[in-house]
């Protein structure tokens, strides 16, 4: 579950001021984890991961080709459903 920033991100800074991932899995997780959890116009939001010149970490970006994994999971509605799901959840919540 999305609890914030982690450790590691509070203690590493990056030049770009952007938050930083230990890897390329971890960064796609929060990618998908951003897409289920925020509204995005059309064509806007976090679409890839890259690796940073600056820090050597990763971060998430709106340019660039759509991560194959974002962009399967975007197709065959799973985001969508999490997306309701959490949703639900903040309405329970809120009860």
């Amino acid at each position: 579950m999305y609890s914030g920033i982690s450790e590691f991100q509070a203690m590493v800074k990056c030049a770009s001021h952007k938050r930083v991932y230990q890897s390329h899995d971890l960064a796609v997780d929060a990618l998908i984890e951003a897409r289920t959890r925020f509204e995005y116009p059309p064509a806007a939001g976090p679409v890839a991961v890259y690796k940073c010149e600056d820090c050597g970490y990763y971060h998430l970006t709106s340019k660039g080709k759509m991560d194959e994994r974002l962009e399967g999971l975007l197709k065959d509605g799973n985001i969508s459903r999490q997306k309701q799901a959490n949703q639900w959840i903040a309405k329970l919540k809120k009860r």
